[in-house]
């Protein structure tokens, strides 16, 4: 009877660069990525390692080996879906901070008491405690 090799699995992750194992994008621009790209190992963020394949791809390219050409055309592809990613959660984070952040204006100029103006500036107060008015009243008779 012929016994079956198990294959060598690597710890958690499986390779392919990535240090997360839930499969999400990091949200951070200045994130690193160890890349194994078809016959070399590269280091740098999203945009940089885009920028390198790039470059890789139109060398290979030049130099006519189309089949290496398209691999690293295909690992900048997966880079630049990255970087999109990264950019549609930017936007969709500034979106919702602003959001936020006008929710908390309104109320703030809700509040009762409010003496700022339209323009943001304090506005002199014209109320006068009642107390102040029988004192002032009371002097002045």
């Amino acid at each position: 009877m012929k016994r079956m090799r198990r294959p060598h699995h690597r710890p958690s992750g499986g390779g392919g660069g990535s240090r997360q194992s839930n499969g999400q994008t990091p949200l951070n621009r200045n994130h690193v990525f160890d890349s194994n790209g078809p016959d070399l190992r590269v280091r740098g963020t999203a945009q940089q390692l885009f920028e390198k394949y790039l470059q890789l791809g139109r060398d290979a390219t030049g130099t006519g080996d189309r089949i290496l050409a398209e691999a690293y055309f295909q690992h900048a592809e997966h880079y630049f879906r990255i970087l999109n990613a990264m950019n549609q959660a930017a936007q969709q984070s500034q979106v919702e901070r602003q959001e936020r952040h006008a929710a908390r204006q309104r109320a703030y100029s809700e509040q009762p008491g409010d003496r700022r103006g339209p323009d943001g500036e304090e506005q002199p107060s014209n109320h006068v405690p009642e107390e102040e008015e029988a004192v002032s009243e009371a002097t002045a008779d």
